[in-house]
């Protein structure tokens, strides 16, 4: 496979480690000669270190064989996250590091999340591209507020805090992107 074709949430071998893309960012050559780069974030399988490296659009990588199932999560204690397969009912842990990026999108009942999984062990979450979060805390609405008009920060029910329209109140349900980290909607 070509290093031009990963995309996030893929899974390739990389001098005996597994990485998982995290993220993928294309660099256009400056000059006419020059070879487009793509710069590949991730983190590794087995230990969760961070990984970063350019690679030119025709090298080759090699794709690790991974299987994709549908989890929810069970429940958060301290040795990390457990997750349940929706048809098998097997569970997976996985340490809070490793799911990082995602725990302040996980809520019970978060319908949409699928498990990377290879040798009978979760690598990694995807999350569905957005989720729905109530408002726990936020300055109070603005009678003259208008949808177009300026933002205030408001704390989610997971502890996440994005920047939301002045007429929102607590207790509200709210839509936000899980790429961006942005509000999208009321749900």
């Amino acid at each position: 496979m070509k290093a031009n074709e990963l995309k996030k949430g893929m899974v390739f071998d990389n001098d005996g480690r597994n990485i998982v893309v995290k993220q993928v960012q294309v660099q256009a050559p400056s000059s006419r000669s020059g070879n487009t780069l793509y710069k590949v974030r991730g983190h590794d399988v087995a230990t969760g270190q961070k990984f970063e490296r350019s690679f030119k659009g025709e090298e080759t990588v090699e794709p690790v064989d991974i299987a994709r199932r549908a989890v929810q999560l069970l429940y958060r204690d301290a040795d990390g996250c457990t997750f349940m397969d929706g048809e098998t009912y097997e569970q997976y842990t996985v340490s809070e590091d490793a799911v990082a990026d995602e725990l302040p999108f996980l809520s019970d009942g978060l319908e949409g999340i699928t498990a990377l999984i290879t040798d009978g062990s979760l690598l990694a979450i995807e999350l569905p591209a957005s989720v729905t979060l109530e408002i726990k805390d936020t300055a109070p609405a603005m009678k003259a507020a208008s949808s177009s008009a300026r933002t205030k920060p408001a704390t989610l029910s997971t502890g996440l805090v994005v920047q939301v329209p002045e007429y929102l109140t607590p207790g509200e349900q709210i839509k936000v992107n899980t790429e961006t980290r942005e509000f999208i909607s009321r749900a």
